[in-house]
């Protein structure tokens, strides 16, 4: 079998597939039609974040097996035709884990110590010690926000220099995180405790802009921010504004909105300090990914087995395609869960009614759970890992399972239970592909699991409907579907509305001071 490594890689994984009786060829700098010619006549294909794997190259490969990312970001790769196409798409992640943090450490660092300032200024024949005063570590509160791999490598090496750690995660145990020393929190608490936050979290519809104006209006006066994760995470804007009444003492950023950053105002800001996306960028994690893919080729190759896979559950689940639309109903109603949830999440119980399901429970509850942490993790979550995610993170799944349901042939129910709520979901197939939420809590309904959601409490009586539409009618936001489940006349109701576009969080708040309306939430799916 052949392997082609189109980007410069580091010899490691080359003597790895030769070592295993592959044959590699190294082209790097190819442009499209010559790629594409190369392409055509190998089993796998090796890259890093240059080369483009289009949905036309993929076309052109006609024994190809597996795409091979040595890196995190699949970004330069079309998954979906890759799996159209019967693809595999891996990377290999955790394999910088160790270089993001130690670079966003020593990030901290610098921003309390003053060193690239101090280091400009003397080699500009200055000698300026009294305006480079800095602050120690020691003693200070360090608020990571997303424990992962590496918000957790890092509150490790911030605990050596004698720093209280917080941290925020909505899916991290505090019995895990206490096993680390770490003092779980609530994402205001990250506010209004902390000297110094770092974020780690990926970069989502739930995390764009997370720390925003409101935020930093809640933090002490003071704070030092860090951002070595995703660029988006934190407003530019109003850390730039934080920054200039000196409510943020000072920012490190390994990354931002846009890369690069070109006229980015908050480059010229004396009290930034600045790198170019090099969390990854050590020798020894440029190794260590290239280990790493070369053992996971070799393994998928010679079918020992698929580690890192993006998508191979895809391909996997093509073989049942009865199965198929079960599947993408149990990750909506895992993502519905982490899109509404509050608290820290304890307890998921994922149970299968129908011999269908009942068959397929461990596909069936990695779904769900890859739904839940597709939200919250910063590495690719699928159907292999997602179990394992749930145990590292100290979060307890449980399956059940029923040979017959007395309403439905195949039934999914999701419940889950945090520190502050406990709540359940339920769905099926009607048909072949018609996907439904027959249940939430003690209320049913059917509902397309499909777009943007609306959900909300309110007492049963007439008007509210109406008065609802009127201020989603106002804001130009168009329903296009509405389930309502009720306890009765006069009693409580849950509503639930499709709408064509996002409803805006200020909306949502007008909708939460309605008089009878309450528990106002939104989701995507």
């Amino acid at each position: 079998m052949k392997i082609l490594i189109s980007d410069p890689i580091e010899k490691v994984c080359v003597e790895i597939l030769k070592s295993e009786g592959f044959e590699v060829e190294e082209a790097t700098g190819l442009k499209p039609e010559a790629l594409k010619d190369k392409i055509s006549a190998v089993d796998a294909l090796v890259v890093r974040s240059s080369t483009q794997v289009t949905a036309d190259v993929l076309a052109a490969a006609k024994h190809l097996r597996v795409v091979g990312r040595a890196g995190a970001g699949v970004d330069n790769i079309d998954v979906e035709a890759a799996t159209r196409r019967g693809i595999i798409v891996m990377n290999t992640p955790g394999g910088n884990t160790v270089s993001t943090a130690e670079h966003t450490v020593s990030m901290i660092l610098a921003l309390c110590r003053n060193i690239p300032q101090a280091n400009e200024s003397l080699k500009q024949g200055k000698w300026e010690r009294k305006q480079f005063v800095g602050t120690e570590l020691s003693g200070k509160t360090i608020g990571v926000v997303g424990m992962g791999k590496v918000g957790r490598e890092v509150a490790v090496r911030c605990q050596s220099f004698g720093m209280r750690t917080i941290g925020f995660d909505p899916v991290l145990s505090a019995e895990v995180a206490a096993k680390m020393r770490v003092e779980l929190v609530s994402l205001a608490e990250i506010f209004a405790q902390s000297d110094i936050i770092t974020v780690h979290t990926p970069l989502n519809d739930e995390t764009r802009g997370l720390i925003g104006e409101a935020q930093f209006a809640r933090c002490r006066r003071g704070v030092r921010i860090v951002n070595c994760a995703r660029g988006g995470i934190i407003n530019e804007k109003a850390l730039l504004a934080a920054l200039e009444s000196e409510m943020v003492a000072g920012a490190a950023l390994d990354v931002f909105e846009q890369e690069p950053p070109g006229d980015n105002p908050l480059l010229r800001h004396p009290r930034v300090i600045a790198t170019p996306h090099l969390g990854a960028s050590t020798e020894e994690a440029q190794e260590k990914v290239a280990q790493q893919i070369g053992r996971q080729l070799a393994d998928v190759l010679k079918d020992r087995g698929i580690v890192g896979a993006v998508n191979a559950e895809a391909i996997q689940l093509a073989m049942k395609k009865e199965l198929k639309p079960y599947v993408l109903l149990a990750e909506k109603l895992g993502s519905l869960q982490a899109q509404l949830m509050q608290g820290a999440l304890k307890t998921v119980t994922i149970s299968c009614s129908g011999n269908l399901l009942t068959q397929a429970q461990e596909v069936i509850s990695a779904a769900v759970l890859k739904g839940i942490f597709s939200h919250v993790m910063t590495e690719p979550v699928n159907l292999v890992n997602a179990p394992a995610i749930a145990r590292e993170l100290g979060v307890v799944f449980v399956e059940k399972r029923e040979a017959e349901h007395a309403d439905y042939s195949n039934l999914i129910g999701v419940a889950y239970e945090t520190d502050v709520e406990k709540r359940a979901f339920a769905g099926t197939v009607f048909g072949s592909s018609h996907l439904r939420i027959v249940k939430i809590d003690d209320f049913h309904f059917e509902v397309n699991p499909e777009g943007h959601l609306l959900f909300y409490r309110n007492i049963d009586k007439p008007g509210m409907l109406a008065r609802v539409g009127g201020e989603l009618a106002t804001a130009g936001v168009n329903i296009a579907g509405l389930a309502l489940g009720r306890e009765g006349p006069g009693q409580k109701a849950l509503t639930i509305i499709n709408t064509d576009s996002p409803v805006s969080p200020e909306i949502l708040k007008k909708l939460g001071r309605m008089e009878g309306v309450f528990d106002v939430r939104s989701a995507r799916l």
